[in-house]
């Protein structure tokens, strides 16, 4: 049933762009880049790929948090490497590659497996945030009281779910599950029943804050691209991204919300500026995205071989 849903909502995603793209195919082939929107773009590449190694880094405090003493450089380099796994099937292999190579580094099974597990659950508490305080024109005024209730609640749902207290019962839970399972000694001992995580991760929730950050001024830079911006439409344009990319992150469909993001944030912008433009910038947002993703692993990869 999963199956099916996830290829349901990238088929509806699908059809819904490649129509769009068709009946604005016109204007499309008429918007021209400049030497400044070249020279825009290239930032936006740079302030994207600089988003991940920075993501990275919020993996390594993560992981710090759990008291996991780890090598910084090498750990982000293994971020980097592993991101292009996500689009391999099953949108999961980015995660084990990282779990594989915290175990690798003497870190326990339990430890990097919440600590992998955590990093979507920050972003998300971050990209509710945002969305708060972003988001005030992206909704009719009617709806406002009923739309800021329910992030109020979604934020509160993710923030108790990072609490210390849920993440060390979540740890304790898998290392019992395991220990059951194989019938081994504890890997990672927890036999006198001590939190390993005492305080709430509260600077790995700021730098998940940043993440998105770069990735929204990312977004606008490429916007600023095709168009000049207004200082009056900048936090528009951060609000439209974050919506779509946390619809992208937790809808499920193609890898890294191939799609449901495209889709979003075309619903979202279209009353605001002309269809053609919106389409074009969010390609070439995707574009960016991928190309930043790449060179981000090919130079880790660089980096660990040598």
């Amino acid at each position: 049933m999963k199956k099916f849903l996830r290829w349901f909502i990238l088929g509806i995603t699908l059809f819904f762009l490649v129509r769009t793209f068709q009946d604005n195919w016109l204007q499309i082939s008429n918007i021209h880049i400049g030497q400044r929107g070249w020279l825009m773009l290239i930032l936006a590449n740079f302030i994207t790929l600089l988003a991940h190694i920075w993501a990275g880094y919020v993996w390594t405090l993560i992981l710090t948090a759990f008291g996991e003493n780890v090598p910084t450089f090498e750990f982000i380099c293994v971020y980097l490497k592993t991101n292009v796994a996500k689009y391999l099937p099953g949108n999961i292999w980015h995660y084990y590659g990282r779990v594989m190579a915290a175990k690798n580094a003497n870190v326990a099974t339990e430890v990097a497996t919440v600590s992998v597990l955590l990093e979507p659950l920050m972003m998300l508490a971050s990209a509710v945030i945002l969305i708060i305080i972003f988001s005030g024109n992206l909704v009719i005024s009617s709806w406002n009281y009923g739309v800021i209730f329910l992030q109020c609640l979604l934020l509160f749902v993710v923030l108790f779910t990072i609490h210390p207290r849920c993440l060390n019962w979540l740890i304790k839970f898998l290392n019992s599950w395991k220990n059951r399972k194989k019938q081994k000694n504890q890997i990672y001992s927890l036999e006198n029943n001590s939190d390993i995580i005492n305080s709430y991760p509260l600077i790995p929730l700021l730098g998940e804050l940043v993440f998105l950050g770069l990735r929204g001024t990312g977004f606008i830079m490429t916007i600023s691209a095709l168009s000049s911006l207004s200082w009056e439409q900048i936090p528009l344009l951060f609000g439209a991204f974050t919506c779509a990319w946390v619809l992208g992150l937790v809808i499920p469909g193609a890898p890294s919300g191939l799609g449901v993001f495209e889709t979003t944030a075309i619903l979202l912008l279209q009353s605001k500026w002309e269809m053609a433009l919106i389409i074009s910038a969010i390609a070439l947002y995707r574009l960016i995205s991928i190309l930043a993703e790449i060179i981000g692993a090919a130079i880790a990869t660089l980096i660990i071989d040598n």
